[in-house]
């Protein structure tokens, strides 16, 4: 069951989203019309790296808060997207199909940078992620959005002093 917490931490978690967008819209803007250097293409692959993170630790709160089961062992990020767009006992998918895809290269291009020298990225590997960032994080914030609006009831936390929802 969603409770009042939940839905607060999922709020901020979406809000740093957008705030990391934000911050980087002058530079996503320039990627679709000016070549990029090294600095620049770094900082994309980092804004990247970033959205998906707050993707998954939205995905954790759910799965930890809600459906109360957490992947675990070496695949576990990609269980825990493919979990998110399964119905579980207590609540229908997250994310739709058509976002689960577009969200899958995003973990894997997490995954390369991660694990690789800022001096390999490659913008054409970068450039469709780069520009349908904004289009992926709409489709995940409707999607989010609509299972929130969704829950038939959302539990009052014990503490009087839990944060309320943020419109």
């Amino acid at each position: 069951m969603l409770t009042e917490r939940t839905l607060a931490h999922i709020d901020r978690e979406l809000q740093q989203i957008e705030n990391l967008l934000g911050a980087y819209h002058e530079l996503l803007g320039r990627a679709s019309t000016s070549e990029l250097d090294l600095v620049e293409l770094t900082a994309l692959a980092g804004v990247l790296h970033s959205f998906y993170n707050g993707v998954e630790s939205v995905f954790q709160t759910i799965a930890k808060r809600v459906d109360e089961q957490m992947p675990s062992g070496a695949d576990w990020h990609r269980e825990l997207l493919h979990q998110m767009a399964c119905k579980a006992d207590d609540r229908p998918p997250i994310v739709s199909p058509e976002t689960l895809a577009r969200l899958e290269s995003y973990l894997g291009f997490r995954h390369f940078v991660r694990h690789a020298y800022s001096f390999r990225l490659d913008w054409e590997k970068m450039e469709d992620l780069v520009l349908e960032l904004g289009e992926v994080w709409i489709a995940f914030r409707q999607d989010v959005k609509m299972w929130l609006d969704s829950e038939p009831e959302i539990s009052v936390d014990p503490d009087p002093d839990s944060p309320k929802r943020i419109e």
